[in-house]
Protein backbone atom coordinates (compact mmCIF):
# COMPACT_ATOMS: atom_id res chain seq x y z
CA UNK A 1 0.00 0.00 0.00
CA UNK A 2 1.37 3.38 -1.10
CA UNK A 3 1.99 5.61 2.18
CA UNK A 4 -0.04 9.05 1.64
CA UNK A 5 1.84 12.31 0.87
CA UNK A 6 2.21 14.18 4.17
CA UNK A 7 1.14 18.10 4.04
CA UNK A 8 3.98 21.07 4.53
CA UNK A 9 3.71 23.86 5.51
CA UNK A 10 1.88 25.61 2.11
CA UNK A 11 -1.01 23.04 2.97
CA UNK A 12 -1.10 24.23 7.32
CA UNK A 13 -1.12 28.13 5.33
CA UNK A 14 -3.67 27.58 3.05
CA UNK A 15 -6.22 26.18 6.09
CA UNK A 16 -5.73 29.32 7.29
CA UNK A 17 -6.94 31.06 4.22
CA UNK A 18 -9.97 28.38 3.96
CA UNK A 19 -10.93 29.44 7.78
CA UNK A 20 -11.55 32.96 6.28
CA UNK A 21 -14.64 31.83 4.31
CA UNK A 22 -15.73 29.36 6.22
CA UNK A 23 -16.15 32.00 9.30
CA UNK A 24 -18.10 34.72 7.31
CA UNK A 25 -20.13 31.98 6.10
CA UNK A 26 -21.52 30.39 9.09
CA UNK A 27 -21.40 33.85 10.83
CA UNK A 28 -23.89 35.47 7.78
CA UNK A 29 -26.38 32.32 9.56
CA UNK A 30 -26.60 34.45 12.72
CA UNK A 31 -25.41 37.93 11.98
CA UNK A 32 -28.61 39.72 11.83
CA UNK A 33 -29.76 38.96 15.40
CA UNK A 34 -29.21 42.55 16.76
CA UNK A 35 -29.90 44.39 13.81
CA UNK A 36 -33.47 43.96 13.19
CA UNK A 37 -34.55 47.56 15.56
CA UNK A 38 -31.87 49.33 13.41
CA UNK A 39 -33.38 47.66 9.67
CA UNK A 40 -37.07 47.99 10.79
CA UNK A 41 -36.22 51.73 11.21
CA UNK A 42 -34.77 52.38 8.22
CA UNK A 43 -36.44 49.93 5.80
CA UNK A 44 -39.98 49.56 7.36
CA UNK A 45 -40.18 45.96 6.60
CA UNK A 46 -43.63 44.11 6.99
CA UNK A 47 -43.66 41.21 9.24
CA UNK A 48 -43.15 38.73 6.54
CA UNK A 49 -40.38 41.07 4.77
CA UNK A 50 -38.69 40.73 8.58
CA UNK A 51 -38.98 36.93 8.58
CA UNK A 52 -37.02 36.99 4.80
CA UNK A 53 -34.63 38.82 5.73
CA UNK A 54 -33.78 36.72 8.31
CA UNK A 55 -34.68 33.09 6.64
CA UNK A 56 -34.12 33.55 2.76
CA UNK A 57 -29.74 33.36 3.10
CA UNK A 58 -30.13 29.62 4.94
CA UNK A 59 -33.05 28.22 2.99
CA UNK A 60 -30.44 29.47 -0.58
CA UNK A 61 -27.68 28.12 0.87
CA UNK A 62 -29.25 24.54 1.76
CA UNK A 63 -30.86 24.52 -1.34
CA UNK A 64 -27.58 25.32 -3.49
CA UNK A 65 -25.18 22.70 -1.66
CA UNK A 66 -25.44 19.92 -3.49
CA UNK A 67 -25.41 21.73 -7.19
CA UNK A 68 -22.59 23.66 -5.80
CA UNK A 69 -20.76 20.89 -4.33
CA UNK A 70 -20.73 18.76 -7.96
CA UNK A 71 -20.06 22.18 -9.93
CA UNK A 72 -16.97 22.83 -7.85
CA UNK A 73 -15.64 19.05 -8.88
CA UNK A 74 -16.25 19.95 -12.49
CA UNK A 75 -14.61 22.95 -12.82
CA UNK A 76 -11.88 23.15 -10.10
CA UNK A 77 -12.09 23.76 -5.97
CA UNK A 78 -10.18 26.60 -6.02
CA UNK A 79 -11.91 28.04 -9.14
CA UNK A 80 -15.25 27.94 -7.34
CA UNK A 81 -13.80 29.12 -3.99
CA UNK A 82 -12.85 32.48 -5.96
CA UNK A 83 -15.99 33.11 -8.01
CA UNK A 84 -17.83 32.96 -4.70
CA UNK A 85 -15.53 35.00 -3.09
CA UNK A 86 -16.07 37.75 -5.95
CA UNK A 87 -20.45 37.27 -5.61
CA UNK A 88 -20.20 37.24 -1.49
CA UNK A 89 -18.45 40.46 -1.66
CA UNK A 90 -20.85 41.75 -4.39
CA UNK A 91 -23.89 40.90 -2.35
CA UNK A 92 -22.23 42.16 0.75
CA UNK A 93 -21.83 45.48 -0.52
CA UNK A 94 -25.26 44.63 -1.41
CA UNK A 95 -26.71 44.15 1.22
CA UNK A 96 -24.58 47.09 2.94
CA UNK A 97 -26.70 49.75 1.29
CA UNK A 98 -30.12 48.47 0.62
CA UNK A 99 -32.64 51.34 0.25
CA UNK A 100 -35.46 48.67 0.79
CA UNK A 101 -36.43 45.59 2.48
CA UNK A 102 -37.02 43.75 -0.83
CA UNK A 103 -33.53 44.90 -2.16
CA UNK A 104 -32.02 43.68 1.03
CA UNK A 105 -33.95 40.02 0.81
CA UNK A 106 -32.69 40.00 -2.78
CA UNK A 107 -29.24 40.64 -1.87
CA UNK A 108 -29.33 38.10 1.26
CA UNK A 109 -30.76 35.40 -1.57
CA UNK A 110 -27.22 35.95 -3.32
CA UNK A 111 -25.43 35.87 -0.27
CA UNK A 112 -27.14 32.45 0.66
CA UNK A 113 -25.79 31.38 -3.23
CA UNK A 114 -22.57 32.37 -2.84
CA UNK A 115 -22.07 30.91 0.32
CA UNK A 116 -23.00 27.62 -1.16
CA UNK A 117 -19.93 28.27 -3.61
CA UNK A 118 -17.70 28.46 -0.29
CA UNK A 119 -18.67 26.00 1.93
CA UNK A 120 -18.49 22.46 0.47
CA UNK A 121 -15.29 23.85 -1.71
CA UNK A 122 -13.18 24.49 1.33
CA UNK A 123 -14.21 21.23 3.02
CA UNK A 124 -13.47 19.35 -0.92
CA UNK A 125 -10.07 21.58 -1.12
CA UNK A 126 -9.08 20.11 3.13
CA UNK A 127 -10.06 16.37 1.55
CA UNK A 128 -7.73 17.17 -1.76
CA UNK A 129 -4.82 19.10 0.66
CA UNK A 130 -4.46 16.41 3.28
CA UNK A 131 -3.76 13.20 2.02
CA UNK A 132 -2.15 11.65 5.22
CA UNK A 133 -4.83 10.49 7.77
CA UNK A 134 -3.48 12.12 11.00
CA UNK A 135 -3.20 15.12 9.03
CA UNK A 136 -6.85 15.13 7.63
CA UNK A 137 -8.15 14.60 10.69
CA UNK A 138 -6.48 17.42 12.53
CA UNK A 139 -7.23 19.78 9.51
CA UNK A 140 -10.96 18.63 9.71
CA UNK A 141 -11.18 19.05 13.58
CA UNK A 142 -9.97 22.32 12.76
CA UNK A 143 -12.14 23.23 10.14
CA UNK A 144 -15.28 22.36 12.11
CA UNK A 145 -14.20 24.02 15.04
CA UNK A 146 -14.07 27.13 12.94
CA UNK A 147 -17.55 26.58 11.66
CA UNK A 148 -19.12 26.33 15.21
CA UNK A 149 -17.14 29.14 15.99
CA UNK A 150 -18.88 31.21 13.63
CA UNK A 151 -22.44 30.93 14.38
CA UNK A 152 -21.48 31.30 18.01
CA UNK A 153 -19.69 34.87 17.04
CA UNK A 154 -22.42 35.81 14.71
CA UNK A 155 -24.66 37.78 16.82
CA UNK A 156 -21.12 39.08 19.02
CA UNK A 157 -20.08 40.60 16.72
CA UNK A 158 -23.28 42.42 15.00
CA UNK A 159 -23.96 43.53 19.00
CA UNK A 160 -21.05 45.16 18.50
CA UNK A 161 -21.25 46.65 15.06
CA UNK A 162 -24.12 48.31 15.49
CA UNK A 163 -23.60 50.08 18.57
CA UNK A 164 -20.82 51.96 17.10
CA UNK A 165 -21.81 51.88 13.24
CA UNK A 166 -25.08 51.74 11.25
CA UNK A 167 -26.64 48.65 10.36
CA UNK A 168 -24.82 47.28 7.17
CA UNK A 169 -21.26 47.36 8.97
CA UNK A 170 -22.68 43.97 9.67
CA UNK A 171 -22.36 43.27 6.00
CA UNK A 172 -19.28 45.15 4.67
CA UNK A 173 -17.25 43.41 7.19
CA UNK A 174 -17.19 40.32 4.62
CA UNK A 175 -15.20 41.88 2.31
CA UNK A 176 -11.82 42.54 3.27
CA UNK A 177 -11.76 38.78 4.11
CA UNK A 178 -12.85 38.05 0.52
CA UNK A 179 -10.10 40.07 -0.66
CA UNK A 180 -7.47 38.82 1.25
CA UNK A 181 -8.94 35.39 0.22
CA UNK A 182 -8.77 36.06 -3.73
CA UNK A 183 -5.26 36.99 -2.88
CA UNK A 184 -3.73 34.28 -1.24
CA UNK A 185 -5.66 31.35 -2.85
CA UNK A 186 -3.66 31.15 -6.04
CA UNK A 187 -0.75 31.16 -4.30
CA UNK A 188 -1.41 28.78 -2.00
CA UNK A 189 -4.61 26.41 -2.68
CA UNK A 190 -3.68 24.22 -5.32
CA UNK A 191 -6.58 22.92 -7.92
CA UNK A 192 -8.58 20.05 -7.80
CA UNK A 193 -10.99 18.55 -10.18
CA UNK A 194 -12.78 15.77 -11.29
CA UNK A 195 -10.99 14.30 -14.23
CA UNK A 196 -13.93 12.55 -15.42
CA UNK A 197 -16.13 15.81 -15.44
CA UNK A 198 -18.75 15.19 -18.15
CA UNK A 199 -21.46 17.98 -19.02
CA UNK A 200 -22.84 19.73 -15.75
CA UNK A 201 -26.40 18.25 -15.27
CA UNK A 202 -28.95 21.57 -15.05
CA UNK A 203 -31.89 19.19 -14.75
CA UNK A 204 -30.15 17.61 -11.33
CA UNK A 205 -28.99 21.08 -10.40
CA UNK A 206 -32.78 22.34 -10.82
CA UNK A 207 -34.12 19.16 -9.20
CA UNK A 208 -31.91 19.36 -6.06
CA UNK A 209 -32.10 23.60 -5.60
CA UNK A 210 -36.19 22.67 -6.45
CA UNK A 211 -36.21 19.36 -3.55
CA UNK A 212 -33.93 21.00 -0.81
CA UNK A 213 -35.83 24.45 -0.45
CA UNK A 214 -39.67 23.22 0.36
CA UNK A 215 -38.47 20.91 2.88
CA UNK A 216 -36.33 23.68 4.90
CA UNK A 217 -38.75 25.76 4.42
CA UNK A 218 -41.69 23.77 5.36
CA UNK A 219 -40.00 22.27 8.54
CA UNK A 220 -39.11 25.76 9.72
CA UNK A 221 -42.31 27.45 9.49
CA UNK A 222 -44.03 24.40 11.19
CA UNK A 223 -41.47 25.11 13.82
CA UNK A 224 -42.22 28.56 13.44
CA UNK A 225 -46.31 28.65 13.46
CA UNK A 226 -47.24 24.86 13.65
CA UNK A 227 -48.38 22.33 11.46
CA UNK A 228 -50.61 23.33 8.10
CA UNK A 229 -52.25 22.35 4.91
CA UNK A 230 -49.35 24.52 3.01
CA UNK A 231 -46.62 23.63 5.33
CA UNK A 232 -47.56 19.81 5.24
CA UNK A 233 -47.59 19.93 1.58
CA UNK A 234 -44.36 21.70 0.92
CA UNK A 235 -42.66 19.27 2.22
CA UNK A 236 -44.62 16.39 0.40
CA UNK A 237 -43.57 18.11 -2.60
CA UNK A 238 -40.07 18.33 -1.83
CA UNK A 239 -39.78 14.19 -0.91
CA UNK A 240 -41.23 13.91 -4.12
CA UNK A 241 -39.07 15.82 -6.03
CA UNK A 242 -36.28 13.88 -3.79
CA UNK A 243 -37.54 10.52 -5.70
CA UNK A 244 -37.13 12.11 -8.87
CA UNK A 245 -33.88 13.67 -8.57
CA UNK A 246 -32.60 9.77 -6.93
CA UNK A 247 -34.13 8.17 -9.94
CA UNK A 248 -32.37 10.75 -12.55
CA UNK A 249 -29.20 9.74 -10.50
CA UNK A 250 -29.19 5.81 -10.77
CA UNK A 251 -30.05 6.20 -14.78
CA UNK A 252 -27.21 8.56 -15.66
CA UNK A 253 -23.54 7.17 -16.68
CA UNK A 254 -22.05 11.27 -14.84
CA UNK A 255 -24.77 11.88 -11.92
CA UNK A 256 -23.82 14.98 -10.06
CA UNK A 257 -24.14 12.83 -7.27
CA UNK A 258 -22.61 9.22 -6.83
CA UNK A 259 -25.08 7.59 -5.06
CA UNK A 260 -23.10 4.99 -4.41
CA UNK A 261 -21.45 6.42 -1.57
CA UNK A 262 -24.52 6.28 0.39
CA UNK A 263 -24.62 2.65 0.13
CA UNK A 264 -20.95 2.82 2.54
CA UNK A 265 -21.36 2.39 5.94
CA UNK A 266 -19.10 4.99 6.87
CA UNK A 267 -20.26 7.69 5.01
CA UNK A 268 -23.95 7.03 5.23
CA UNK A 269 -23.16 6.50 9.17
CA UNK A 270 -21.32 9.56 9.30
CA UNK A 271 -23.89 11.93 7.15
CA UNK A 272 -26.93 10.14 10.30
CA UNK A 273 -25.11 10.91 13.34
CA UNK A 274 -23.74 14.14 12.09
CA UNK A 275 -27.47 15.33 11.74
CA UNK A 276 -28.57 13.76 14.92
CA UNK A 277 -25.90 16.23 16.24
CA UNK A 278 -26.50 19.16 14.28
CA UNK A 279 -30.36 18.14 15.89
CA UNK A 280 -29.44 18.46 19.28
CA UNK A 281 -27.00 21.96 18.70
CA UNK A 282 -29.61 23.73 16.97
CA UNK A 283 -32.33 22.58 18.42
CA UNK A 284 -31.82 23.33 22.54
CA UNK A 285 -30.31 26.53 21.50
CA UNK A 286 -33.26 28.46 20.66
CA UNK A 287 -33.92 27.42 24.53
CA UNK A 288 -30.63 28.97 26.27
CA UNK A 289 -30.79 32.00 23.97
CA UNK A 290 -34.39 32.31 25.34
CA UNK A 291 -33.59 31.68 28.66
CA UNK A 292 -30.91 33.94 28.98
CA UNK A 293 -32.77 36.81 27.83
CA UNK A 294 -36.25 36.04 28.73
CA UNK A 295 -35.96 34.55 32.41
CA UNK A 296 -32.49 35.96 33.73
CA UNK A 297 -33.70 39.09 31.93
CA UNK A 298 -30.40 39.97 30.40
CA UNK A 299 -29.79 42.32 27.20
CA UNK A 300 -29.41 40.91 24.45
CA UNK A 301 -25.24 41.70 24.15
CA UNK A 302 -25.14 40.78 27.21
CA UNK A 303 -26.55 37.50 26.84
CA UNK A 304 -24.49 37.14 23.33
CA UNK A 305 -21.21 37.65 25.68
CA UNK A 306 -22.52 34.74 28.05
CA UNK A 307 -23.24 32.60 25.34
CA UNK A 308 -19.51 32.21 24.61
CA UNK A 309 -18.29 30.66 27.85
CA UNK A 310 -19.27 27.38 27.04
CA UNK A 311 -16.94 27.90 23.56
CA UNK A 312 -14.22 27.74 25.65
CA UNK A 313 -14.20 23.96 26.05
CA UNK A 314 -15.70 23.35 22.57
CA UNK A 315 -12.36 24.93 21.17
CA UNK A 316 -10.24 21.82 22.27
CA UNK A 317 -12.96 19.76 21.92
CA UNK A 318 -12.16 19.01 18.31
CA UNK A 319 -8.57 18.73 18.31
CA UNK A 320 -8.55 16.11 21.03
CA UNK A 321 -11.08 14.00 19.30
CA UNK A 322 -8.90 14.11 16.33
CA UNK A 323 -5.75 12.75 18.42
CA UNK A 324 -8.06 10.37 20.00
CA UNK A 325 -9.04 9.09 16.57
CA UNK A 326 -5.34 7.77 15.94
CA UNK A 327 -5.78 5.27 18.61
CA UNK A 328 -9.45 4.42 19.37
CA UNK A 329 -12.08 3.34 17.08
CA UNK A 330 -13.77 6.17 15.79
CA UNK A 331 -17.43 4.84 16.30
CA UNK A 332 -16.31 4.46 20.06
CA UNK A 333 -15.69 8.07 20.04
CA UNK A 334 -18.39 9.33 18.28
CA UNK A 335 -20.44 7.60 20.93
CA UNK A 336 -18.69 8.88 23.82
CA UNK A 337 -19.13 12.57 22.69
CA UNK A 338 -23.10 11.41 22.42
CA UNK A 339 -22.61 9.89 26.06
CA UNK A 340 -21.08 13.11 27.09
CA UNK A 341 -23.72 15.48 25.18
CA UNK A 342 -26.30 13.21 27.29
CA UNK A 343 -24.39 14.16 30.78
CA UNK A 344 -24.75 17.91 29.77
CA UNK A 345 -28.61 17.52 28.33
CA UNK A 346 -29.20 16.00 31.62
CA UNK A 347 -27.68 18.69 33.43
CA UNK A 348 -29.92 21.65 31.79
CA UNK A 349 -33.02 19.55 33.11
CA UNK A 350 -31.90 20.90 36.12
CA UNK A 351 -31.49 24.44 35.88
CA UNK A 352 -33.92 25.84 37.55
CA UNK A 353 -36.05 29.15 37.21
CA UNK A 354 -33.71 31.81 39.11
CA UNK A 355 -30.34 31.95 39.75
CA UNK A 356 -29.47 29.11 37.02
CA UNK A 357 -26.50 30.76 34.94
CA UNK A 358 -23.75 28.63 36.12
CA UNK A 359 -26.17 25.69 35.15
CA UNK A 360 -26.89 26.35 32.03
CA UNK A 361 -23.40 27.51 31.09
CA UNK A 362 -21.88 24.66 32.18
CA UNK A 363 -24.55 22.02 30.64
CA UNK A 364 -24.49 23.82 27.56
CA UNK A 365 -20.29 24.08 27.62
CA UNK A 366 -20.70 19.96 27.73
CA UNK A 367 -23.33 19.13 25.38
CA UNK A 368 -21.53 20.98 23.02
CA UNK A 369 -17.82 19.87 23.66
CA UNK A 370 -19.36 15.85 23.33
CA UNK A 371 -21.40 16.64 19.91
CA UNK A 372 -18.46 18.57 18.42
CA UNK A 373 -16.52 15.42 18.91
CA UNK A 374 -18.76 14.04 17.24
CA UNK A 375 -19.42 16.26 14.07
CA UNK A 376 -15.31 16.51 13.64
CA UNK A 377 -14.69 12.62 13.53
CA UNK A 378 -18.08 12.00 11.76
CA UNK A 379 -16.80 14.42 8.77
CA UNK A 380 -13.42 12.76 8.97
CA UNK A 381 -15.25 9.34 8.80
CA UNK A 382 -16.72 10.46 5.82
CA UNK A 383 -15.04 13.02 3.76
CA UNK A 384 -11.82 10.05 3.89
CA UNK A 385 -14.47 7.77 2.29
CA UNK A 386 -14.96 8.95 -0.73
CA UNK A 387 -12.52 9.30 -3.74
CA UNK A 388 -10.90 13.34 -4.23
CA UNK A 389 -12.14 13.72 -7.19
CA UNK A 390 -15.77 13.56 -5.66
CA UNK A 391 -14.93 15.44 -1.99
CA UNK A 392 -17.30 18.44 -3.93
CA UNK A 393 -20.68 16.69 -3.97
CA UNK A 394 -19.91 14.91 -0.84
CA UNK A 395 -18.82 17.59 1.34
CA UNK A 396 -22.16 19.42 0.30
CA UNK A 397 -24.24 16.58 1.03
CA UNK A 398 -22.55 16.26 4.62
CA UNK A 399 -23.48 19.86 4.69
CA UNK A 400 -27.29 19.85 4.02
CA UNK A 401 -27.58 16.85 6.28
CA UNK A 402 -26.49 18.99 8.71
CA UNK A 403 -28.89 22.34 7.33
CA UNK A 404 -31.54 19.42 7.43
CA UNK A 405 -30.64 18.54 11.21
CA UNK A 406 -30.61 21.77 12.50
CA UNK A 407 -34.14 22.47 11.47
CA UNK A 408 -35.94 19.36 12.28
CA UNK A 409 -34.16 20.20 15.62
CA UNK A 410 -35.68 23.61 15.87
CA UNK A 411 -38.78 21.95 14.58
CA UNK A 412 -39.51 19.31 16.99
CA UNK A 413 -37.58 20.19 20.03
CA UNK A 414 -39.43 23.68 19.46
CA UNK A 415 -42.69 22.15 19.01
CA UNK A 416 -42.29 20.09 22.15
CA UNK A 417 -41.37 22.63 24.09
CA UNK A 418 -43.99 24.99 22.93
CA UNK A 419 -46.61 22.42 23.43
CA UNK A 420 -45.41 21.96 27.39
CA UNK A 421 -45.40 25.53 27.58
CA UNK A 422 -48.97 26.17 26.95
CA UNK A 423 -49.93 23.07 28.57
CA UNK A 424 -48.71 25.20 31.81
CA UNK A 425 -50.40 27.73 31.53
CA UNK A 426 -53.66 28.63 32.55
CA UNK A 427 -55.94 29.66 29.79
CA UNK A 428 -57.53 32.71 31.43
CA UNK A 429 -54.15 34.12 30.65
CA UNK A 430 -54.39 36.69 27.76
CA UNK A 431 -53.76 34.72 24.13
CA UNK A 432 -50.38 36.80 23.71
CA UNK A 433 -48.80 35.16 26.90
CA UNK A 434 -50.39 31.65 26.39
CA UNK A 435 -48.56 31.52 23.06
CA UNK A 436 -44.55 32.30 23.61
CA UNK A 437 -42.24 33.28 26.76
CA UNK A 438 -41.22 36.47 24.40
CA UNK A 439 -45.51 37.56 24.02
CA UNK A 440 -45.59 36.92 27.88
CA UNK A 441 -42.81 39.14 28.91
CA UNK A 442 -44.52 41.66 26.01
CA UNK A 443 -47.76 41.26 27.75
CA UNK A 444 -46.32 41.67 30.91
CA UNK A 445 -45.15 44.96 30.39
CA UNK A 446 -48.47 46.26 30.13
CA UNK A 447 -49.90 45.09 33.03
CA UNK A 448 -49.95 46.64 36.54
CA UNK A 449 -47.78 45.31 39.63
CA UNK A 450 -48.49 43.29 40.75
CA UNK A 451 -50.66 41.13 38.32
CA UNK A 452 -47.66 41.66 35.55
CA UNK A 453 -45.07 40.17 38.37
CA UNK A 454 -47.78 36.91 38.26
CA UNK A 455 -48.28 36.57 34.67
CA UNK A 456 -44.55 36.52 33.72
CA UNK A 457 -43.44 34.26 37.06
CA UNK A 458 -45.79 31.72 35.15
CA UNK A 459 -44.91 32.10 31.86
CA UNK A 460 -41.23 31.14 33.22
CA UNK A 461 -41.84 28.45 35.28
CA UNK A 462 -44.05 27.06 32.11
CA UNK A 463 -40.78 27.49 29.68
CA UNK A 464 -38.55 26.60 32.27
CA UNK A 465 -40.65 22.90 32.50
CA UNK A 466 -40.54 22.80 28.41
CA UNK A 467 -36.93 23.44 28.18
CA UNK A 468 -36.47 20.46 30.97
CA UNK A 469 -38.99 18.25 28.83
CA UNK A 470 -36.58 19.05 25.68
CA UNK A 471 -33.49 18.54 27.43
CA UNK A 472 -34.82 14.71 28.79
CA UNK A 473 -36.02 14.38 25.11
CA UNK A 474 -32.76 15.60 23.70
CA UNK A 475 -30.88 13.22 26.06
CA UNK A 476 -32.77 9.89 24.99
CA UNK A 477 -32.06 10.92 21.38
CA UNK A 478 -28.95 11.26 22.07
CA UNK A 479 -28.69 7.49 23.63
CA UNK A 480 -30.21 6.57 20.76
CA UNK A 481 -27.52 8.27 18.35
CA UNK A 482 -24.39 6.56 20.44
CA UNK A 483 -26.30 2.98 19.59
CA UNK A 484 -26.29 4.00 16.36
CA UNK A 485 -22.71 4.70 16.19
CA UNK A 486 -21.71 1.80 17.68
CA UNK A 487 -23.57 -0.30 15.29
CA UNK A 488 -23.00 1.32 12.29
CA UNK A 489 -19.61 2.63 12.18
CA UNK A 490 -17.21 0.24 14.53
CA UNK A 491 -13.76 -0.66 12.55
CA UNK A 492 -14.33 1.41 9.89
CA UNK A 493 -10.61 3.09 8.63
CA UNK A 494 -10.99 7.06 7.71
CA UNK A 495 -8.81 6.29 5.34
CA UNK A 496 -10.10 3.64 2.51
CA UNK A 497 -10.81 5.46 -0.50
CA UNK A 498 -7.04 7.02 -0.20
CA UNK A 499 -4.87 4.67 -1.60
CA UNK A 500 -4.94 4.97 -5.56
CA UNK A 501 -7.90 7.94 -5.16
CA UNK A 502 -5.06 10.69 -5.43
CA UNK A 503 -3.12 9.05 -8.20
CA UNK A 504 -6.09 10.01 -10.36
CA UNK A 505 -6.99 12.77 -9.17
CA UNK A 506 -6.59 16.26 -12.00
CA UNK A 507 -4.16 18.44 -10.04
CA UNK A 508 -3.80 21.53 -11.63
CA UNK A 509 -0.52 23.12 -10.25
CA UNK A 510 -0.67 26.44 -8.79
Amino acid sequence: MQEAQRAGRREWTGLVVLILPLLLVSMDVSVLYFTVPFISRDLEPSSTQQLWIFDIYGFVLAGFLITMGALGDRIGRRRLLMIGAVGFSAASALAAYSSSAEMLIAARAILGVAGATLMPSTLALVRNMFHDEKQRGTAIAVWTAAMTSGIVLGPIISGLLVEHFWWGSVFLINIPAMVLLLALAPVLLPEHRNPVRGRFDFASAVLSIAAVLPIIWGIKEIAAHGAGPIRVAAIAVGLGIVAAFVRRQQRRADPMLDLAILRRAAFAGSVAVSLLGTFAMAGFAVFSTQYLQLVLGMSPIEGALWSLAPSIGVGAAAPLASVLAQRVDRAKIIAAGFLVSVVGFVMLSGVPVESGLWILLAGAGIYAAGLVVVMSIATELAIGTVPPERAGASSALMETASEFGGALGIAILGSIGTAVYRARLDDHLPSAARETLSGAVTTAEQMPQPLAGQVLGSAREAFVVGMHTVAWTTAAVMLFAAVIALAFLRGLPAGAQETGSTRHADKVPA
